[in-house]
């Protein structure tokens, strides 16, 4: 009997042993943890457009940079007009747009346009759309731009030299400033999240909605 008891006694104790060991690993690993706090900031993307600031002729009138000029058209004419985007430092990088409606297409030297230029300085037309434009490399592949660099889109415009003054007459600008202009407007995404999206998709989503 004595031995049924010490055996059993030894049972217990071993029961008990492998119990307290359970019961010794459950607490550790439910031990509570100091809390992380996760914070965040907001990234932007943020672009200026400007051009020189020339007189009626086209010529600097000083290093100052405006949002417009005025010029008085001469057949065979070379005008400075230097529209160029500005990403500001701390800015996200990004992807650069340019909508353009030039007025004065029909007039313009061939050997010299605001088109081709444009071409030479990265900017392809986007695909299914009128008058916009992707800054690209060298193989029309989107490229991203990154903070403090600047995109220029054409240095200057040339009025043909065969259009008779009496034609010019016609391209006046408009009093509401709507017809017989130069007019730019740039645009910038976020490049984050937009690398593997054609640059028909990223358009898509960086232009306003209407």
């Amino acid at each position: 009997m004595k031995t049924k008891t010490k055996a059993l006694a030894l049972a217990l104790c071993a029961v008990l042993l492998v119990v307290s060991t359970v019961f010794v690993t459950m607490a550790y690993l439910t031990s509570k943890t100091d809390v992380v706090t996760n914070t965040f900031t907001v990234g932007k993307v943020t672009i200026t457009l400007d051009e020189a600031d020339v007189d009626l002729m086209g010529v600097k009138d000083s290093d100052a940079r405006v949002k417009a000029n005025e010029y008085k058209l001469i057949p065979g004419h070379t005008y400075i007009k230097d529209p160029t985007i500005h990403v500001s430092e701390g800015s996200e990088d990004c992807y650069l747009f340019v909508t353009i409606k030039n007025d004065i297409a029909n007039i313009e030297d061939s050997a010299n346009t605001i088109a081709a230029q444009m071409k030479n300085n990265g900017w392809k037309p986007v695909e299914g759309e009128n008058g916009v434009y992707c800054y690209c490399d060298g193989d029309g592949n989107k490229k991203v731009v990154e903070e403090k660099e600047n995109k220029i889109l054409f240095s200057e415009f040339t009025i043909s030299g065969s259009v008779e003054n009496k034609a010019l007459t016609g391209y006046s600008t408009s009093a509401d400033k709507t017809q017989n202009i130069i007019e730019i407007k740039a645009y910038a995404i976020q490049a984050d999240g937009f690398e593997s999206k054609t640059i028909a998709e990223i358009w898509a989503a960086a232009k306003p909605t209407e």
